[in-house]
């Protein structure tokens, strides 16, 4: 089996046209739906970006693996002490591990690992093709290499290839020469006039007052599809469209790459997989552009795999996390399943039926720019806040996702019952992977002494500043007692 797995970075499924997005945002990965399976509510288990791919293919969540933020000690896997071997797990049991000794050649094409200084990631891998430009690079400049390295190996047998674009992560880089496929098209609704009055009201990095992080810190003359602030609905529809034009840009090179294999005769032995690190909030809970919570916009990821032995067409409803993907491989192509990884096989929906021990709730977390876990289940998120990051949230929030999928109708006071619920699975999904851990120790709590989420453990007092620069000096003065009041029960 040939397998190319297509990651694109800070891709939300809401924004494709396969999961009922109006705009024409993504006509290639679209066909690929409408050939293979689509699965409604993937979601990633531990946000954003590195401890989203070290989940991934370490087959591991992050309370177990260790990597749950951007920096500080849980910006690197648990040390292993005594049981390691003479190789570690992520040279034994990862993803590509597991794959290479099933005799598959693993190549990525990709600055992830660099960027983040992942260099557990790439472990199993035997090609590396890191350009070196740290994620800021357009899919024109990914494509060659992949290319370059299809050319050479699409014809053996038993490969798999990952091919990592970044064109929806901020800041928004399509040429500009590419233009505005989205100029007639209007922005989203759900986002009004009075909602954004209240964003503008309130606070926090990536709010529609400090949409570049902390204030008016972009280069416009670097990045001219961007903006320092969401003041009208006018330029909300001017961020949506960049957001959405780098989201098309990235959906022409997987239709380049699918004419690829069609050139070099492997395109019907080629199973293609279609998927992202996280999403992108783009205004839900006052974060514009980034991917800052752990919820639905920043959570739910999309998943498309088409190919020989998938059945055309299946959309599979069922909850997943996306580090259920390995194990689903695994099983697909008739291998075995390693102990100790946390991820469960839906092979079954691979060929249009309902997998065995389908999950009746998925946890998700965010560890770096703010501390968060989220329990999805039945039509309702609840989020658990335990730092806000310099953001203006309540310690638990609850949304019903199917009536309110961008977030703006709080429940928690309204809905108690359910709000109690979901708290009680939070503490069932803690006791049960606690009683999983080889460590014993919670990653979350690691990071609540260090001073908490790591964007923003360091920028208070200018965050302030800026508040009170900008005409809102009681959101500072609030902010300022809240943080310092956290920050000291949470000091060792």
């Amino acid at each position: 089996m040939r397998i190319l797995y297509i990651d694109i970075d800070s891709l939300r499924a809401d924004h494709l046209g396969c999961y009922g997005y109006e705009r024409n945002t993504t006509p290639n990965i679209d066909e690929l739906a409408g050939r293979g399976v689509r699965f409604a509510h993937n979601y990633t288990s531990d946000a954003p970006c590195l401890p989203s791919r070290s989940a991934l293919f370490s087959v591991r969540l992050g309370i177990h693996n260790g990597v749950v933020g951007h920096g500080g000690t849980a910006g690197t896997p648990f040390v292993e002490g005594p049981s390691r071997g003479f190789r570690d797990r992520f040279g034994t049991t990862s993803w590509m591990s597991t794959l290479r000794s099933a005799g598959y050649r693993t190549a990525t094409v990709s600055t992830f690992g660099e960027r983040h200084s992942a260099w557990h990631w790439y472990a199993g891998f035997n090609d590396v093709v890191n350009h070196g430009t740290g994620g800021m690079e357009r899919a024109d400049e990914v494509y060659p290499y992949a290319e370059q390295w299809l050319r050479a190996h699409a014809a053996e047998d038993n490969w798999f290839l990952h091919v990592n674009f970044w064109d929806p992560h901020t800041p928004y880089r399509t040429p500009d020469d590419y233009g505005n496929p989205f100029a007639d098209d209007p922005a989203p609704s759900w986002l009004t006039q009075e909602i954004l009055d209240a964003h503008r009201d309130s606070f926090g990095p990536h709010s529609a007052r400090e949409v570049p992080g902390y204030g008016p810190e972009r280069d416009p003359g670097r990045w001219p599809r961007t903006l320092d602030e969401i003041k009208t609905l006018e330029d909300y529809k001017f961020w949506i469209d960049n957001y959405d034009t780098g989201i098309r840009y990235a959906d022409d090179h997987v239709g380049r790459l699918r004419r690829l294999l069609e050139e070099l005769g492997v395109s019907d032995e080629t199973l293609i997989i279609v998927s992202a690190d996280h999403g992108e909030n783009q205004g839900e809970l006052n974060v514009y552009g980034d991917h800052q919570t752990a919820d639905a916009a920043t959570c739910r990821i999309p998943l498309i795999i088409s190919g020989p032995g998938v059945q055309p067409g299946h959309v599979d409803e069922a909850l997943h996390y996306h580090l259920d993907l390995p194990p689903t491989l695994q099983e697909f192509l008739g291998g075995s399943i390693p102990d100790g990884w946390d991820g469960r096989s839906y092979a079954a929906a691979l060929h249009g039926g309902r997998p065995h021990g389908e999950r009746p709730y998925v946890v998700i977390s965010q560890m770096a720019w703010a501390c968060q876990r989220s329990v999805r289940f039945d039509n309702w998120l609840l989020v658990r806040t335990y730092d806000p990051g310099l953001k203006n949230f309540p310690p638990v929030m609850l949304f019903d996702i199917d009536a309110d999928p961008h977030e703006t109708r709080d429940l928690a006071d309204a809905h108690t019952a359910v709000r109690d619920r979901g708290l009680a699975l939070l503490e069932e999904w803690h006791t049960e992977q606690m009683s999983a851990s080889a460590t014993g120790v919670d990653p979350l709590w690691t990071v609540m002494r260090e001073g908490g989420a790591f964007h923003a453990r360091t920028e208070l007092d200018a965050y302030c500043d800026r508040l009170r620069n900008t005409g809102r000096p009681e959101h500072a003065r609030r902010l300022h007692a809240e943080e310092t009041a956290r920050r000291t029960a949470a000091a060792p």
